[in-house]
């Protein structure tokens, strides 16, 4: 194997970069452009990128749309930054934290000309590397030269889009019994990806037979209910019940995806919370946070069940869209087991919403 890093291993360094507050260089068609995560940039950078050309704020076209900005591109909106904006304003921008103490944040003017694929690969990778989905991107004349003279991160985006969008290879890495108050006869397994992206879990009671469905759960990651006992969600019911349910029935697979907050993480799944303290219900709180209603990649389930040799299941879920992705990468949906449990006076309009807007059946 060559020492030079492979493009995933270099995806890998650009997301780690983006959290550290550092730009990363994207290429592709005749040019290039000089990107910086909006959340993690500090004043220096952005007074480094305005005196070597003329930076836009680029935002997703949910973000754009609560700004009364003009998508132009469909997907995501270039902001033409005004002049003497700074890094507090590209927040302000960026982060709907102060949207109803602050309402006056525009008229914003986008750009309509040119080829947006760079700004909406940022905007990937700002993503998938857990931040807001915005950042500061500059066209560069030289974009290899810059990358080389400041040591920084080269993306082609030509070859990188596809990698962003495919399903990382699973590495089964280990697996080993663990006694459960549930189970006693359970095996953890964990799975990790080989772009560096986060571990995998797969909580396997008893020997379930792989020639018949399997009782199975994929359950999203969920600090503040699985490990809190939050009643903001029924995320730790829901767990608890699948467990015992595995248990009573002496057999199972409950696949602990981390995919935080629908899969935005932590840090923004706490901006949603703050968004809704102010009203916004759980829809409306990630659209304005610039995301989709639901981000999580299901695929990621099927792959998992597939390598532990399962192709069919009775699944645990209130969520259709669970066994439709099921279905359309191969793992058969013998039956839907409902799992309604959780419901308190904290989490009622969260449920009600979810049915409502999400499609789940409760």
């Amino acid at each position: 194997m060559p020492l030079a890093p492979s493009l995933m291993e270099l995806l890998a360094r650009a997301r780690a970069d983006l959290r550290m507050g550092v730009p990363v260089v994207l290429t592709g068609g005749e040019g290039g452009v000089l990107m910086l995560a909006a959340e993690t940039g500090a004043p220096e950078r952005l007074a480094e990128m305005l005196a070597r050309g003329a930076p836009d704020l680029v935002l997703t076209a949910r973000r754009a749309e609560t700004l009364k900005a003009r998508a132009y591109d469909g997907d995501v909106a270039r902001v033409v930054l005004p002049k003497g904006a700074d890094i507090g304003w590209v927040l302000a921008i960026a982060d709907p934290k102060d949207d109803l103490s602050a309402p006056m944040k525009g008229p914003l003017a986008t750009r309509r000309e040119g080829n947006a694929a760079l700004h909406r690969l940022a905007i990937t990778l700002a993503k998938s590397a857990r931040l807001l989905p915005a950042a500061l991107v500059m066209p560069l004349e030289s974009p290899e030269a810059l990358a080389r003279d400041e040591r920084l991160t080269l993306i082609d985006g030509n070859e990188a889009a596809p990698w962003l969008l495919a399903l990382a290879n699973l590495d089964h890495v280990v697996s080993a019994r663990v006694p459960l108050r549930a189970a006693e006869n359970a095996r953890l397994h964990i799975f990790r990806p080989e772009d560096g992206s986060d571990e995998h879990y797969a909580i396997e009671i008893g020997r379930p037979d792989r020639a018949a469905p399997v009782l199975a759960r994929l359950h999203s990651a969920c600090f503040t209910g699985d490990l809190l006992g939050s009643l903001k969600c029924d995320c730790g019911p829901q767990l608890n019940a699948a467990l015992a349910k595995m248990g009573q029935e002496g057999s199972g697979v409950l696949l602990y995806l981390n995919q935080e907050g629908r899969g935005i993480g932590l840090a923004n799944k706490m901006r949603a919370y703050a968004l809704q303290d102010q009203g916004f219900d759980t829809v409306e709180a990630n659209h304005r946070l610039g995301f989709e209603d639901d981000e999580r990649d299901f695929r990621l389930g099927a792959e998992i069940l597939r390598k532990m040799g399962f192709g069919a299941v009775r699944l645990l879920t209130n969520n259709p869209a669970k066994i439709a992705m099921m279905e359309r990468c191969g793992i058969a949906v013998s039956e839907r087991v409902p799992l309604k449990v959780g419901e308190n006076p904290f989490n009622e309009a969260y449920l009600a919403t979810k049915a409502a807007k999400s499609g789940h059946l409760l």
